[in-house]
């Protein structure tokens, strides 16, 4: 079946056809006629089915038939499209300018990290549709700058997204601002409890489909996976990048930290590549994913955050260096190559603290992955860099239940590629809060115990002046010799027992002034 099938108006189809799509996939067959007959619409979809022009190509083709006597500019905002990334949103917003070509429908896309006023201005001179993250969408509505009083259509994109990065709150917020009499898209990977309970209350009498369940992996993906010594992985990574087959490479860590270490050592190791993460400028974020698409750099190394949304041309493979402990992300990671009915090939760097991760993901695709034999005379990496990223590691399933300690209760992966930017509690350089500093991989904290989810924070979020309980240091012994003139400490230290050799410093309540603790 072609999309000539589908009832689309003449531009769309050359719009279409311009882009080199000439099939519809599953999800555009379902979704295209019943958004076209204005139905609410419950999809349940993962990345890389094409969904994004399943509710552009039918939203472009209702507004190009509402827009006939209407003046050019300015006009009300009409569809309101919510993503949680940058990426994702700029993604969508440069879909509906590619496929909207001759239809005059405008678009804009706003989000945090950047400076409001180019985006307020857009705003203002009057758009058809616009696309934005929540942060910077719910800051722009506090100010009274958006309006949504002729709002027809809704879309709620990656709504399993919006709740594991903190947004559903946020999009609550925004949901009870827009009119109620609406047409309403709800797309999510997959169902929770929570989403589902959303989907009822914002969808009317919506007709749900649902295509290639978050289970599945696409069926041209080769999968493999190499047991390695933690300290080799990098050399096994540069020994893997090094062949030629390897043409354009996306490689994800757990944190951002070790997404810039890991690109670091591979433009070393002459292997040209770039990182993609929350701490990045949207200009750099862009800069990188131009250079991947161009070929410039052979490997983009990206944190799952930043990288939702993202759609490179081409990939040939996906490298994890780090096991997702989330198994649902190893099918969003891996979906990334084997795109548009190409062929893919990817391969997880699987240490041993990491293989109940491992087995997790193969519960979830129910298939065995294919284990591939470790080169022999890997180097291992250097003591020290091993041990950091040992104390980094952090189990982001525990840190969900710490995400809303910042920012009026906004979440602690806001940065990563979404809206706000700042801080992240992947990241390694959040501030904890009064838990245990667990020293690697045998002791990540219990998922029962929400106070250890945050609990490694730098050394240097302590000054080095910074008077601590004698055989209390924050992260092993201290060598630094106390100074004399400081004065004990005021006032009893609830359950001094409890505490750790390694446990975090709790805050002093010395007769000095306060130290500024930088977070």
């Amino acid at each position: 079946m072609s999309f000539d099938s589908l009832n689309l108006i003449a531009p769309i189809l050359n719009a279409v056809k311009a882009e080199g799509y000439e099939t519809p996939t599953p999800i555009q067959l379902k979704a295209i006629p019943l958004v076209l007959a204005r139905k609410d619409v419950l999809a349940c979809a993962q990345t890389g089915t094409g969904k994004t022009a399943a509710f552009a190509l039918p939203i472009l083709q209702l507004l190009s038939e509402g827009n006939a006597g209407r003046p050019i500019a300015p006009r009300p905002i009409r569809v309101l499209i919510l993503t949680p990334t940058r990426e994702l949103a700029s993604q969508i917003a440069e879909s509906f300018t590619n496929y909207g070509q001759g239809l005059h429908i405008r678009n804009t896309v706003i989000f945090g990290g950047v400076n409001q006023n180019p985006q307020v201005r857009a705003v203002k001179q009057g758009v058809d549709v616009l696309v934005a993250t929540p942060g910077r969408l719910l800051d722009l509505m506090n100010q009274r700058l958006v309006s949504f009083n002729g709002l027809e259509i809704f879309v709620l994109d990656e709504a399993d997204r919006m709740l594991d990065m903190g947004f559903i709150h946020d999009v609550r917020r925004i949901i009870t601002a827009i009119p109620k009499k609406r047409q309403t898209l709800f797309f999510s990977a997959t169902m929770p409890p929570e989403i589902r309970k959303l989907s009822e209350q914002i969808l009317t009498q919506p007709v749900r489909i649902e295509v290639a369940p978050v289970s599945s992996t696409a069926e041209k993906i080769e999968q493999a996976v190499y047991h390695v010594d933690k300290k080799q992985k990098m050399s096994l990574l540069i020994d893997l990048l090094s062949r030629d087959e390897f043409e354009r490479t996306l490689v994800f860590t757990r944190t951002k930290r070790d997404a810039n270490r890991v690109s670091d050592s591979l433009s070393a190791a002459g292997i040209e590549s770039e990182a993609i993460h929350g701490n990045k400028s949207q200009n750099a974020r862009e800069r990188a994913l131009e250079k991947i698409k161009a070929g410039e750099i052979k490997a983009l190394v990206a944190t799952d955050i930043a990288a939702r949304g993202i759609d490179i041309t081409g990939v040939t493979h996906v490298v994890n260096f780090d096991i997702p402990n989330i198994p649902e992300s190893y099918v969003h990671r891996i979906g990334r190559t084997a795109r548009a009915g190409k062929e893919g090939t990817a391969y997880s760097l699987c240490a041993a603290d990491e293989r109940q991760f491992l087995l997790d993901i193969e519960r979830l695709i129910r298939l065995k992955i294919r284990v591939l034999e470790t080169p022999r005379d890997l180097p291992m990496a250097p003591k020290t860099e091993t041990k950091n990223r040992e104390r980094e590691y952090r189990d982001p399933r525990a840190q969900n239940q710490k995400r809303r300690t910042r920012s009026g209760g906004s979440t602690s992966e806001r940065s990563g590629g979404s809206d706000r930017g700042g801080y992240s509690a992947s990241s390694g350089t959040g501030f904890g809060g009064g838990g245990s500093a667990s020293r690697g991989p045998s002791s990540r904290p219990s998922h029962s115990n929400p106070s250890n989810s945050n609990s490694v924070r730098p050394v240097s979020a302590f000054p080095v002046s910074d008077s601590r309980p004698a055989g209390k240091p924050a992260f092993g012994p201290v060598t630094a010799t106390p100074r004399a003139s400081s004065p004990p400490s005021k006032g009893p230290v609830a359950n001094p027992s409890s505490q750790s050799a390694h446990s975090t410093h709790p805050r002093a309540a010395s007769a000095g002034p306060k130290k500024n603790v930088r977070t």
